[in-house]
């Protein structure tokens, strides 16, 4: 089917942008199912992009090639993912032989790999490919057996992203082997050398949170005789890598009674290693928030602090929200970093950009009464590419927090933030043979500042 659209589309599609969204397009040439090859033009009837047509999206084009034309067919497809599969050659066949091995990674991050709203990951024997959009359905006859190809596994599982509706999956369900037999228990990989387990049939997302490997990696080499807090630890990916590098005791704290399991399990997996077996492994099922007030209240230290929320801002409504809860979690978690420890502080919300989510976290460090000195920032591992602007979603900032009371903190992008002044310094006591004022009458002196304290600020929903 043929497209037109706005002139400021076709600046975007040239610019790289992956989608085309329904109210940018002008004319269409017939009705199309989902899954047909849209070929879009500009005015001059010149080819602008080709990408795969979804009628259930708001994107109703997700863009596979732009520039001369190409025929989208076997060939491309294979072309495409062995590019995809050779990009992660670093991580699949590292150069060095004494890497410790990972079997656990990305193969396809969708757009920033050329396939809009695919994706597939490998753990160990088995891929799982997951689809957010019903537009690849049509194409799977095709891209299964390359998949099989070039990255031979036992199994490879569906799963199917709830946005997709039921009538166009054509019977397929969420979980089910494409190819082999059904996955019925966690599937074990290894992540630089550490052993897991992924629940590739219900777990979240696939199974494990792989963007974050080499933040883990990094916190692993430097935990040693650490005390840390794993918060939102999920299935314990950051606790089992700062056990294994030496860490002294480690506290995972996550809502989910399944995710604790989980994390306890993958750290009973790798006990074996003498570092593990001797780090003290405690847990909190329980709301962050809430949690992180507790251990506040409790004066609880820790050396290394993680914070690893889920996105908190799953559209632009909820930016604010989001900020403030980002806010929040600094505000609780500096005064819990022992002098001179690391706090890590991750967002992967794609809707707010890296300075937006540093004002936020020093903002609500120095709510607390701390400033940060900022040791690195972290983005995304190679298995995550970004191919365009709104492709780039992981942030990590590490920072070591200290008391103060500086009026501002510069932040490179960002506004500085500026805390509220001290309030003013109580009164001293009258002299003894000062007359006393009736208690009734006697008027209070200002209540002198509690800097020590965090300021509450409410708890986000």
């Amino acid at each position: 089917m043929a497209l037109r659209t706005t002139a400021d589309a076709v600046r975007r599609l040239r610019g790289g942008h992956p989608w085309l969204f329904e109210g940018s397009i002008t004319s269409v040439s017939h009705e199309g199912a989902s899954g047909d090859l849209a070929v879009v033009f500009d005015d001059d009837r010149s080819f602008v992009a080709v990408g795969l047509f979804d009628p259930s999206s708001p994107i109703r084009v997700k863009v596979l090639h732009r520039g001369k034309p190409v025929t989208i067919d076997a060939a491309w497809f294979r072309a495409t993912i062995a590019a995809a599969v050779e990009r992660r050659l670093p991580i699949s066949a590292p150069a060095d032989p004494d890497e410790p091995a990972t079997t656990g990674y990305r193969v396809i991050h969708g757009e920033n790999d050329g396939l809009p709203g695919l994706v597939l990951d490998r753990y160990g024997h088995v891929a799982v490919l997951k689809l957010y959009t019903a537009a690849w359905v049509p194409h799977l006859a095709v891209l299964v057996p390359i998949i099989r190809e070039l990255v031979p596994t036992a199994s490879i599982v569906l799963r199917l992203a709830r946005s997709i509706p039921e009538a166009e999956l054509h019977g397929l369900v969420e979980g089910m082997s494409l190819v082999g037999p059904d996955v019925v228990a966690p599937v074990p990989f290894l992540e630089h050398g550490l052993r897991f387990e992924a629940d590739v049939v219900r777990g979240q997302k696939t199974g494990h949170f792989l963007d974050q490997r080499d933040n883990r990696i990094a916190i692993g080499a430097r935990a040693a005789g650490a005390r840390v807090l794993d918060l939102f630890s999920c299935n314990g990916g950051f606790s089992v890598h700062a056990a294994a590098g030496g860490a002294r005791s480690v506290l995972s704290v996550d809502s989910s009674p399944q995710a604790i399991a989980a994390a306890q399990r993958n750290m009973e997996l790798n006990a074996d290693r003498p570092e593990v077996a001797a780090c003290r492994h405690e847990t909190i099922i329980g709301e962050a928030f809430a949690t992180l007030e507790k251990l506040v209240a409790e004066k609880r230290r820790f050396d290394i602090v993680i914070v690893d929320p889920p996105s908190f801002a799953r559209n632009a409504l909820s930016v604010p929200k989001a900020m403030k809860a980002y806010e929040r979690l600094a505000e609780l978690s500096a005064p819990l970093v022992e002098i001179g420890g690391l706090l890590v502080s991750a967002s992967c919300s794609a809707r707010v950009a890296m300075p937006d989510f540093l004002r936020a976290v020093h903002a609500g460090a120095a709510h607390a009464g701390y400033e940060l000195d900022e040791e690195g920032r972290t983005e995304h591992a190679l298995d995550h590419p970004i191919g365009f602007a709104e492709g780039g979603y992981l942030k990590a900032l590490y920072s070591h927090p200290r008391r103060s009371r500086a009026l501002s903190i510069p932040i490179a992008g960002a506004a500085a933030v500026t805390p509220a002044p001290a309030a003013p310094r109580a009164p001293r006591p009258a002299p003894a043979d000062t007359p006393r004022t009736p208690s009734a009458d006697r008027p209070r002196p200002p209540r002198p500042p509690r800097s020590n304290k965090p300021r509450p600020t409410g708890r986000p929903r």
